[in-house]
């Protein structure tokens, strides 16, 4: 009986270690299914909890995978696309399915694509009515060298990441964006009927007041996510960097107006000031339909001064400043994608991304072996042809 027990101590300590990072991650996603999905005709895949390695050629299917899980997530693709441009193309329909485990919960999203009609998605079996009720049940970031636009392009890239990000852990804000989208289309209709300028003169006051209180709820919440990410962006890039590059961030409301007990009757004066603005542009020139971040490196804005090598870098820290700010919020870490990163890494930065990915669980494409650990998937055309387990 004492040797039986011995060895289940034995047994199960040594199933413990060879687990330990398993049980430090709580979010993690256990399988996927994809059927007529871009290249993949019928796979069926299970993933390790750690870091998984999709290998292969270009154009051979690898971002696929990844676009496949940040659909189950987001409900929508990292890409502007269509949901029928994502169907096999000879295919009428299409399938994603997806099961992760979560700190107190397993999550199963199913979701039914076709090319004559809307896309049906079911989270524990259930069918969800908006994609609002699928977004933070299973929290994701994405980063690829495409996510360079971030700090170099326009601001509506950076209202997508703080609208993303806030989404993924508030509910309700999700919502609030929705809200003051449907407002501001109804004002900006409005402005344009300048056939009858005094009964927009005397309708307008309506719009303008849901606007500016929908407008302050998200300009409070854009500025709480940027100072809750800031210290957290300071670390990852002084990491990224060696301790060289200190960086700076800054919320820019684009109400115009400061953010304090003030805002609505301030923001209201200001609407009345701009409406003739507003009638000759046909459109509502101020709100936080024109937020911004101003990103600064070493006290130099990034965007306009900043090499490519240290937009990148930034673009990255940001990235993973959000891993630890979902973990600060949600108590949990969110699944990491890295969609082909390291051939614009040097490989002293992508060791320190490697050693902070272990955080989490990671899914990571390349085209060429990098002796990564971890569980690696060589895919070819749409298929796994090997599957190695690496330490």
């Amino acid at each position: 009986m004492i040797n039986i027990l011995n060895f289940a101590i034995i047994f199960l300590a040594i199933f413990l270690f060879k687990n330990e990072m398993c049980y430090n991650i709580d979010m993690k996603i256990k399988s996927l299914q994809l059927k007529n999905f871009r290249n993949y005709e019928n796979l069926k895949m299970k993933f390790s909890c750690d870091v998984n390695i999709f290998i292969g050629k270009n154009a051979q299917g690898k971002t696929n995978l990844l676009e496949s899980i940040f659909y189950c997530c987001i409900g929508k693709s990292f890409k502007s696309i269509k949901d029928k441009d994502i169907i096999k193309w000879e295919a009428d329909n299409g399938y994603i399915s997806l099961t992760a485990e979560r700190k107190y919960r397993d999550i199963k999203v199913d979701i039914k694509l076709s090319k004559q009609r809307k896309k049906t998605i079911l989270v524990n079996s259930l069918p969800i009515k908006r994609i609002g009720e699928l977004i933070g049940e299973i929290n994701v970031i994405f980063f690829s060298p495409n996510e360079l636009k971030l700090v170099k392009e326009s601001p509506e890239e950076r209202r997508k990441f703080m609208d993303i990000d806030i989404s993924q852990t508030n509910k309700r804000y999700f919502y609030l964006l929705s809200r003051y989208d449907k407002i501001l289309a109804n004002r900006n209709k409005l402005l344009k009927n300048s056939e009858n300028i005094s009964y927009v003169k005397e309708t307008i006051d309506i719009w303008d007041r849901t606007l500016v209180q929908t407008a302050k709820k998200i300009a409070f919440e854009r500025e709480k996510f940027v100072q809750n990410i800031t210290p957290y962006t300071e670390k990852a890039q002084s990491y990224l960097s060696g301790g060289k590059e200190n960086i700076r961030l800054k919320y820019i409301c684009g109400c115009q107006v400061e953010l304090n007990e003030k805002f609505e009757e301030n923001m209201m004066k200001l609407l009345k000031k701009n409406l003739e603005k507003d009638f000759k542009f046909g459109h509502t020139t101020i709100g936080v339909h024109r937020d911004d971040i101003d990103i600064f490196l070493n006290d130099v804005e990034v965007k306009t001064f900043g090499s490519q090598g240290q937009q990148r870098t930034v673009a990255l820290a940001l990235k993973l400043a959000e891993l630890e700010s979902m973990k600060d919020i949600t108590g949990e870490y969110p699944i990491l994608m890295l969609d082909d990163v390291f051939s614009e890494l040097d490989s002293d930065r992508q060791k320190r991304l490697l050693k902070f990915a272990n955080r989490t669980q990671t899914f990571i494409t390349c085209t060429d072996d990098k002796k990564l650990s971890g569980t690696l998937f060589e895919i070819e055309n749409g298929k796994i042809i090997k599957e190695e387990k690496r330490s």
